[in-house]
């Protein structure tokens, strides 16, 4: 479904990815996990657009990302749940996953969707018609994924979910990522530094450091790596 080969890409002449190579396919749990300051969210802002490549293909069902702009590129199908949820606080819930389903898709499916966004996350159900910047953090992030899940897509990519919750709140979203999975069989691409959670269920995982893929493998590969287990796992 995406295949991101030896993508070079940065904010100014000097890369801060170098020969990344990624690859999701259709149905598959991935994980990308690393330390700060690895390259994690530019390898997500390349694939949706904001971050231009300098050399590498990146392509989606066989489209050459390169070719299509950023605005387009939910249309066919990519979802981004950003870092720090960037919500829009002066707009209500409701408001908020009508956003989300700007794509012809989600205008499509919007009363099959919400009726399931509602389903998995009560808690806004019942904040429908609340600003969503008087939220806690943890209904913030229900939220954003909840908006990217109004696109609907075929390709859900969360940057840090669990960034600043508490550790009840970031289980319980990890829960519900695996409920929609099993239940939908959409293809997620996790960035998360809770790595130990982030592996556990991903069929295949990547370590990114310094701007490159280090390490790759199904969980059980990449938890019994004794680098994976002494620098993530504390093991």
């Amino acid at each position: 479904m995406l295949k991101v080969e030896n993508l070079y890409a940065g904010y100014t002449d000097v890369p801060v990815l170098h020969d990344v190579s990624v690859s999701v396919e259709a149905g598959q749990f991935v994980s990308i996990v690393g330390p700060n300051g690895a390259g994690k969210s530019t390898l997500f802002k390349t694939i949706s657009g904001t971050v231009a490549p300098m050399s590498g293909v990146i392509s989606f069902e066989g489209i050459d990302l390169r070719t299509v702009t950023p605005p387009k590129r939910p249309h066919l199908g990519i979802a981004h749940v950003p870092e720090g949820r960037q919500v829009f606080p002066s707009l209500t819930v409701m408001e908020n996953l009508e956003m989300g389903a700007f794509t012809e898709a989600g205008q499509k499916n919007w009363q099959t969707n919400i009726g399931q966004i509602f389903e998995w996350f009560p808690r806004l159900d019942e904040r429908r018609q609340q600003l969503a910047g008087t939220l806690s953090g943890g209904e913030q992030q229900m939220l954003a994924i909840g908006r990217g899940l109004a696109s609907s897509p075929k390709l859900l990519m969360l940057d840090e979910p669990s960034m600043g919750l508490a550790p009840a709140v970031a289980d319980f979203i990890f829960d519900k990522l695996i409920e929609i999975r099993r239940e939908t069989g959409l293809t997620i691409l996790l960035v998360e530094q809770r790595v130990a959670e982030a592996l556990e269920f991903a069929d295949h995982g990547y370590v990114l450091e310094t701007g490159r893929v280090v390490l790759e493998g199904d969980h059980g590969t990449l938890n019994a790596d004794d680098r994976v287990r002494q620098a993530y796992l504390g093991m």
